[in-house]
């Protein structure tokens, strides 16, 4: 899949939380007249994931695209000066989903002023599973449908590098160069099905082997990953269904999540139903970006 020009996020929401000081950047493509949608990524992604994808979509909706605290562009959480000395090492994980979930439900209640009474479609994949349901279950975001692809948000989670990462912390964070690049593109690789091409590749991995503070990021984002909990969530997820439309895409390939999840989730929530896509891994709009893009137009389609 060969990458659109980079889209570029203009636009800057500022948000605290009782631990973080945040800076969000964002953009929206589309007339703002038209229905709004939100493609949120998850990690170690950025919303360069979904640019194809928006830039189609902007014919017919009004997209909105950001990346979370410590993606892309979007710099890392601060810790306010005067609870970081009380700050768990937990707490002050900038990938903490408790803290990123309130930021978006932040984000999304700032750019809802503008909808007229609209509400938005949102389309999560990977953690922005358990982020979008949060943000509609705990801080009372509310949406025209949800799409939820290959997403984090039924436990036990835990791909093998989360684990030892989070006990070899040490060892990681000293990794330099192209030992750490390879730990990283060999990550990568793993959540596709079939082989990226260089371009994509290189695209995925930069942030992260580009400078120390990436090499940190991506150590912190494996350190929360096995810290993930839906205590308190997953017997809620019934409310979801009743309340608005939901559908669940899944690779049927993908190793990070195996399809059964997809089942399960789809049970939970009381889902529409779970539109499974073949020769297609994690990384699903990578791998069948075709396919992706007729599932989600005609799921987009047949809610307008």
């Amino acid at each position: 899949m060969t990458q659109p020009s980079a889209i570029e996020l203009t636009q800057t929401f500022r948000h605290s939380t009782n631990l973080f000081d945040f800076e969000i950047q964002w953009t929206s493509l589309g007339d703002a007249s038209l229905p709004p949608l939100i493609f949120i990524h998850g990690t170690p992604w950025s919303s360069r994931v979904w640019h194809n994808y928006a830039k189609s979509l902007s014919q017919y909706f009004q997209v909105y695209l950001f990346d979370n605290p410590g993606f892309g562009v979007s710099p890392l959480g601060k810790p306010i000066a005067d609870k970081k000395d009380s700050m768990s090492a937990k707490d002050l994980l900038d990938a903490n989903l408790a803290q990123q979930s309130q930021v978006f439900a932040a984000l999304y209640k700032s750019w809802e002023k503008d909808w007229q009474g609209a509400k938005a479609h949102v389309v999560a994949h990977d953690h922005a599973g358990i982020m979008s349901l949060r943000a509609h279950l705990l801080h009372a975001c509310d949406y025209r449908s949800l799409c939820l692809i290959d997403v984090v948000a039924v436990g036990p989670f835990g791909h093998p590098l989360f684990k030892l990462v989070a006990e070899n912390e040490h060892v990681f964070t000293a990794l330099t160069g192209p030992v750490f690049e390879g730990v990283v593109e060999s990550y990568i690789r793993d959540a596709a099905f079939r082989a990226l091409n260089r371009e994509t590749m290189d695209m995925l991995k930069r942030p992260w082997i580009e400078n120390e503070d990436g090499r940190k990021g991506f150590v912190r984002q494996m350190m929360q990953a096995h810290s993930r909990s839906t205590d308190g969530l997953e017997d809620r997820y019934h409310e979801v269904g009743s309340k608005l439309p939901v559908l669940v895409i899944w690779g049927k390939e993908d190793t990070w999540l195996p399809i059964e999840i997809a089942g399960r989730l789809k049970d939970k929530l009381q889902a529409k139903r779970v539109a499974v896509i073949e020769d297609a891994g994690h990384l699903i709009m990578y791998d069948q970006p075709g396919r992706l893009g007729v599932e989600l137009g005609l799921w987009l389609a047949s809610l307008e």
